[in-house]
């Protein structure tokens, strides 16, 4: 017997909608059944997800084709239909559930993208109780659209923000305002091909697939984001728009699965570590640089190096530096006019080495460099205290040898972006990052920000460190005459030598 019990009110945002402690209460099965590395569990919770909402989708075209469609899990796929995990228990779970990780990559008409989710796959969850716990409470997720409000991208970077350990490799979460910030300010478009080349949860291209819809927003009958995007537009948007590559095959499989929960199922993500391989590797054009791209957004790995016999030849640049290999690996990728908004730690911007001053050399000569945005250490707490920077740089359409003499950078010092700079990052009303927004489009000059002619930073050695060039300010400040200030300390001296008599004639008493 069933209770009818009175629906639920639909949700406004993701943490009114329950699903923000639906996901907390997967973690904490998960850790208490052992599986204690965030990356893992997310990991087990993307296959489990993918496999409910591609059991659902196959249902849908099923209803809406009727007899003509031929359904993805029929034949012996059957058995690796969601609808037939949530019957089973025991050990006859466990090794459904494992049997069908381990083979979805060979079913018939998954997308590439798909195959690539679960290359390798296998299930990581032994103990079977909390297995079938994970279950429930996946099956038991309202992943519905309410009133058009689809929260399963946002569930899924609410989970992501769990990953609160950095990767080996120099590897950490970028926070999802800074991702933004840069966005906007390189302002991708809607023809615009976009690449992260170390795209980790692609984070940059879910941003900038949202900046567009945000811009192309309709009105009318064509009142939603992208609403004013043509056929041939949103199908270029959703088959050719977006690349990512990842060296790490974890990272690979979770931006994947972040894509596909924001409608961007095609987008194409490969395993691929664009500083040691080739296009080639990938099917491309074996000439370097191969592929170029319009836009380019990234959070490069810092702090880590290759060994120099791995290192692309073609990259040609006297280091093993994966910040400046990448820097470099930017430059040569973008198309002329394309534009880049990356971050980089604040040694790229004043190290001497050969490698460094070649990169900062490049971004004024092959590149119009437009603004240095020096960012306070905290930014990335509690993953690392690095102090960083964002570029913003447009690929020039011929190389200039001596920039002109009216080119400049515009650099703004950011002191705060709206949360403590401390390992707790709670949230504070300080935030330069919409005065940023704000002055970038003229490069307008304030207290914390201010141009610099080309002419200056190559005197200083292409050096791009934005204190160097901060202008000081001189208050002119008003003394007075010498005779009046001797003559005041002249009363002052007989003052104290009065009260010091008072004060003997006391004590003689």
């Amino acid at each position: 017997m069933t209770t009818a019990t009175a629906p639920s009110p639909s949700p406004t945002n993701f943490f009114s909608s329950g699903l923000c402690q639906k996901v907390d209460q997967l973690m904490d099965i998960l850790w208490s059944g052992g599986v204690n590395n965030p990356a893992t569990s997310i990991e087990q919770i993307s296959y489990l997800l993918f496999l409910r909402l591609l059991t659902e989708r196959d249902e849908q075209k099923a209803r809406i084709a009727g007899k003509s469609y031929k359904r993805i899990f029929s034949g012996k796929w059957a058995r690796f239909s969601w609808n037939n995990f949530v019957t089973l228990t025991g050990n006859q779970l466990f090794t459904a559930v494992r049997e069908a990780i381990e083979s979805l990559h060979e079913l018939p008409d998954l997308t590439d993208t798909g195959k690539l989710l679960f290359q390798r796959a296998t299930l990581k969850i032994f103990d079977i109780p909390s297995l079938k716990a994970v279950i429930n409470t996946i099956h038991s997720l309202d992943l519905a659209e309410h009133d058009g409000l689809d929260l399963k991208g946002d569930m899924y970077e609410y989970l992501l923000s769990r990953l609160a350990v950095s990767g080996t490799n120099g590897q950490f979460r970028t926070p999802r305002h800074i991702i933004d910030m840069i966005v906007k300010l390189v302002d991708p478009q809607p023809h615009h091909r976009i690449c992260d080349p170390a795209c980790g949860t692609a984070g940059f291209l879910i941003s900038a697939y949202t900046h567009i819809l945000k811009k192309t927003h309709g009105t009318g009958r064509k009142n939603f984001p992208g609403g004013n995007l043509t056929p041939k537009q949103w199908e270029f948007l959703h088959d050719e728009s977006f690349t990512g590559y990842d060296n790490d095959a974890d990272m690979v499989k979770i931006a994947i699965m972040n894509l596909y929960l924001h409608r961007l199922e095609k987008a194409k993500v490969d395993h691929f570590n664009p500083l040691t391989t080739s296009f080639a590797q990938l099917g491309g054009s074996g000439q370097y640089p191969g592929q170029t791209y319009d836009i380019i957004l990234a959070n490069p790995p810092f702090s880590g190096s290759i060994q120099k016999e791995s290192i692309l030849a073609d990259i040609n640049l006297p280091t093993r530096d994966t910040e400046l290999l990448f820097m470099k690996w930017f430059i040569d990728h973008l198309n002329p006019g394309g534009k880049a908004g990356v971050i980089v730690p604040a040694g790229v911007l004043f190290g001497s080495t050969k490698g460094a001053k070649k990169v900062r050399e490049l971004l004024l000569t092959e590149c119009q460099l437009h603004a240095v945005i020096a960012m306070p250490s905290g930014i990335f707490k509690p993953y690392s205290g690095v102090s960083t920077a964002a570029l913003i740089f447009q690929k020039r359409t011929a190389v200039v040898p001596t920039p002109s003499s009216a080119d400049s950078v515009w650099f703004y010092e950011m002191t705060a972006d709206g949360f403590s700079l401390d390992d707790k990052r709670n949230e504070i009303p300080a935030n330069d990052i919409p005065d940023i927004l704000a002055r970038s489009p003229d490069h307008e000059e304030s207290p914390n920000s201010w141009r610099v002619p080309f002419s200056k930073i190559i005197e200083n050695d292409y050096a791009l460190a934005a204190g160097r060039y901060k202008p000081t300010t001189v208050e002119a400040v008003s003394h007075d005459k010498p005779a009046n200030i001797l003559s005041e300390v002249l009363k002052l001296e007989n003052e104290i030598a009065i009260q010091a008599r008072n004060l003997l004639g006391e004590i003689a008493k």
